[in-house]
């Protein structure tokens, strides 16, 4: 599904009614429908009292056209306009005389003069996706009232006060229950923390074709099921050939772990075997090899020599180099902490391997710190970036709240900049490609906010390299797998919190 901006979302309108033909009225009437229609769902056979909040444009003839089917159905609706609507123009005018005409109750807002208490349900129709800024002055204040009456509330297309493209959340801005998001959802909606407060969101089509989005090259999309098979092509990865052996599915090198953090080595060692990879090697201090062995059967162990130190800070880069010469796909970085001549090592491996190569963790911070993308050369096999947003901030040489701010651009300009596949790892992670192209994943739960997480993504997504997919498919596929084996794993437990990274790879 593709998820839009606001500036995406005129040019489809624009698109749809001059180039397609469909009226905006025909819009407009399918836009209001689908809202009464999601309202219905929520009050079944009750009579329902709802208050819709109007506003002066498109949205709020939205919403009237919503309170017109909506007593139709039977429930009692009454228009609260935000101001005179003896202002309103074009299409707004029109439905606003419509339901003058059919004697639907209205009236204009006053501060502190709406009886909340006696509705059961508000719709939000006073501010859409063309607006700018914070809400003011009088819907500013009946953003609050409306937000202080605890009843539930239904935003059309995005919650009142929310930013449609970065999620932002303005002082002012609707609590909502429930927000219908016409044709396409937003970027907003996908966006923390307007994820939160934009409550449960149902996508409802108003007649305007996916093909439009298609056609005014629309690059965001949501990780799902036929996105997965249609799109990126990977309806059969869990399907294997008879006649396959463990040679036909990829062998992965994994640089991982230091005495204090060789956890993070396991995990992304056997987090590759389960995403599919035929073989996993795990190189790791010597020092630390006895007490690993056997850990995992499967896992094939080299010990690289440390003397003593159980880091990897007197290891030759040229013992990985070697290791690497056969493999179709390397992780650097899980657990190794930082060193002496560090970015030596990085750079090593950067400009010497030929294989996929996934940074995560330490090696992010080598980049951050020390080095910097725009110092080495692009590679001709493709490179994939896990970073946090702490790790991001590094890397972009930004504050945390700046990343977070809008993660969809941040990470869009990174990926394109650098020629990079780049994972923004969080709540709805963000995977942008060097092509411009972006995947906002919906799996996943707050349960997986524990040490090690990171590394199991890591390690299936190497994983799924190592089995001939490109970096496009290995990190989409990749943190929809994580998120959804997280989902399995919360669910299995009695409390979320007691979830931890381990359980996550036992339910892939």
């Amino acid at each position: 599904m593709y998820v839009v901006n606001s500036q995406e979302m005129r040019a489809i309108d624009q698109y749809t009614i001059e180039q397609i033909g469909i009226p905006a009225m025909v819009l407009m009437e399918n836009a209001g429908r689908a809202v009464a229609e999601e309202v219905s769902l929520y009050a079944g056979e009750r009579l329902q009292r709802i208050a819709v909040l109007v506003g002066k444009g498109n949205n709020g003839a939205d919403g009237l056209v919503a309170a017109r089917h909506l007593q139709e159905a039977g429930h009692k609706a009454e228009i609260i306009y935000a101001t005179d609507p003896a202002g309103f123009v074009d299409e707004a005018a029109v439905q606003r005389d419509i339901v003058h005409n059919l004697r639907i109750p209205s009236s204009t807002y006053a501060e502190l003069c709406v009886q909340w208490h006696s509705y059961d349900l508000i719709i939000d129709a006073l501010l859409g996706t063309g607006s700018r800024g914070a809400p003011r002055e009088v819907v500013a204040k009946l953003i609050l009232e409306a937000n202080e009456s605890d009843l539930p509330i239904y935003a059309v297309d995005i919650p009142s006060g929310l930013d449609p493209n970065t999620g932002y959340v303005h002082d002012a801005c609707i609590r909502a229950t429930c927000t219908i998001a016409l044709a396409f959802p937003k970027r907003g909606l996908e966006q923390e923390p307007g994820v939160e407060q934009a409550g449960r969101v149902s996508v409802r089509s108003i007649g305007i074709p996916q093909s439009a989005a298609e056609q005014l090259k629309v690059r965001t999309y949501r990780i799902e099921e036929p996105l997965l098979s249609d799109t990126l092509g990977l309806s059969s990865y869990r399907r294997r050939a008879s006649n396959s052996n463990k040679g036909t599915f990829g062998h992965v090198l994994v640089a991982a772990g230091s005495r204090s953090m060789s956890g993070a080595g396991l995990l992304c060692s056997k987090a590759a075997l389960r995403a599919g990879s035929g073989l996993v090697t795990w190189a790791l201090p010597e020092s630390l090899l006895d007490g690993m062995l056997g850990q995992i059967p499967e896992i094939m162990m080299r010990g690289m020599a440390d003397e003593g130190r159980g880091d990897w800070g007197k290891i030759s880069t040229q013992w990985i180099l070697e290791l690497a010469a056969n493999k179709a796909a390397i992780v650097f970085g899980p657990g190794i902490g930082r060193f002496d001549n560090d970015t030596h090592w990085l750079r090593d491996i950067w400009e010497h391997t030929t294989c996929p190569l996934v940074l995560d963790a330490d090696a992010l911070n080598m980049l951050g710190t020390s080095i910097g993308l725009d110092a080495l050369s692009r590679r001709s096999a493709p490179v994939i970036l896990t970073p946090h947003p702490g790790e991001m901030a590094r890397l972009c040489g930004k504050s945390i709240p700046e990343i977070q701010g809008d993660r969809i651009e941040t990470a869009r300009s990174f990926a394109w900049k650098f020629g990079v596949t780049l994972v923004l790892k969080g709540a709805r992670t963000v995977v942008a490609t060097p092509e411009g192209e972006i995947y906002i994943n919906r799996t996943g739960n707050a349960g997986m906010a524990t040490g090690g997480t990171g590394d199991v993504l890591a390690g299936i997504i190497a994983g799924l390299l190592a089995q001939g997919m490109s970096a496009t498919q290995s990190a989409a596929l990749g943190v929809y797998l994580h998120g959804s084996a997280g989902d399995r794993a919360a669910s299995s437990r009695p409390y979320m919190a007691s979830l931890i990274a381990s359980d996550i790879i036992d339910q892939l």
